[in-house]
């Protein structure tokens, strides 16, 4: 058991397949975690069962599930069931994601660029073959919340066998938001983040990018991305009746709030929603706004809108995506000299201002013609004032 132990925590072996997570037969909770029998596994279920019943999204459920997922598999691999898991089983868990393949990784396209290699035309490394470590971090957080769930129920081991920070957790928990944000020390086993700016994309390639759009509904698409700032899942849910055109905003329905909110977009964008709809026909009021165009319609979605983006980079040697459209937007607002940054937060609707204020940021690309000018001029000659001998000037200040 030690070697398998130690086999998994260096990646030398894979985890078993086991398990899946599936749609529940209701809304509490949306999803579940199946083992290898197709049977729930009912510790899971009811701690998901309790994030649906606070408030807490299908997709974060179902996130929530793939984590727990990956923790059960170390558990069944092991023999080890839940309620008599230890560090020791988190330590293993750490180390398989830090060496082991992430499968979403894997390009089975020809021509598709290697793990890690970064665009030359974007500056964008493309993702890691592995785990990144905010998602190492993050299935650390979610076992730690099943395990707290749990215990506060009189169930499991007596100590949550994910290590936490104790005095960052309390200081957090009774920060002032005006005051700075305390630093303190990772706790055993997260894993190091880098803070880099969130990447946008200049001007010259949005162009290009736009340029490779082949009908007026990608472009339509593309415009309303990058003038309203919302996110993907967000533009791709419109229906007719949540287009006002006499106020050029659409009506989204937010991410985290669920709530229904006013959008505002440039009148390019509407135009091309126009176009678009005066070749493929207007839907229904209530029916999806964007729709597929080859074969029977019907409604776009997520990864279709994606595939599009991925065969304008397939031309352009781009690695783009749907989510760059939304900092590229943010980016513009937010280094507009007209608009405030109050404003911008409401526009794109972060919770904090700090958020908002990452995008205050100044661009290598920006600052291109800049820099070629200060590399073209020519080095300040010394110059001293007449009257000076120049044997003199050579003696004090040197030949």
């Amino acid at each position: 058991m030690s070697d398998l132990r130690q086999q998994l925590m260096e990646g030398r072996v894979d985890l078993p397949r086991l398990g899946a997570v599936e749609e529940g037969a209701g809304d509490f909770p949306p999803f579940v975690v199946r083992d290898a029998a197709g049977v729930d596994v009912e510790p899971v279920t009811r701690y998901l069962r309790d994030l649906a019943l606070s408030d807490m999204s299908p997709l974060t459920c179902r996130s929530y599930g793939h984590d727990l997922l990956r923790w059960f598999r170390v558990l069944w691999a092991l023999g080890i069931a839940w309620e008599a898991a230890t560090g020791s089983e988190a330590d293993v868990l750490v180390g398989w994601m830090k060496y082991a393949r992430n499968p979403q990784r894997r390009r089975t396209r020809s021509g598709s660029a290697a793990p890690g290699v970064v665009n030359v035309r974007t500056g964008k490394p493309s993702l890691a073959a592995g785990y990144a470590p905010r998602t190492i971090n993050h299935t650390l957080s979610v076992v730690y919340s099943f395990y707290v769930f749990h215990a506060h129920f009189g169930r499991g081991p007596a100590v949550n066998p994910v290590p936490s920070s104790r005095d960052r957790r309390t200081a957090l928990a009774h920060r002032s938001p005006i005051d700075a944000k305390a630093v303190f020390r990772r706790a055993r086993l997260r894993q190091r983040v880098a803070e880099a700016a969130p990447r946008s994309i200049p001007d010259p390639l949005w162009d290009e990018l736009f340029g490779a759009m082949t009908c007026d509904r990608d472009r339509a698409l593309l415009l309303f991305y990058v003038s309203s700032g919302a996110r993907a899942s967000e533009i791709l849910g419109l229906s007719l009746g949540d287009v006002d055109w006499a106020g050029l905003r659409v009506y989204v329905v937010s991410k985290g709030t669920r709530l229904r909110q006013a959008v505002p977009a440039s009148p390019e964008a509407f135009r091309y929603l126009a176009f678009y709809l005066d070749q493929d026909g207007v839907p229904a009021a209530d029916a999806s706004l964007w729709r597929t165009r080859r074969g029977q319609q019907r409604p776009m979605t997520y990864w279709a809108m994606r595939r599009v983006l991925q065969r304008a980079n397939e031309v352009l040697g781009t690695n783009w995506t749907l989510h760059d459209l939304r900092h590229t937007a943010a980016t513009r607002m937010a280094n507009d000299p007209k608009l405030t940054l109050a404003e911008v937060q409401t526009i794109l609707r972060h919770a904090g201002i700090e958020t908002t204020g990452r995008y205050l940021t100044v661009r290598v690309e920006d600052m291109f013609d800049k820099l070629q000018e200060h590399y073209e001029r020519p080095r300040p000659e010394r110059t001293y004032a007449a009257g000076y001998a120049a044997e003199d000037i050579a003696a004090v200040f040197g030949g």
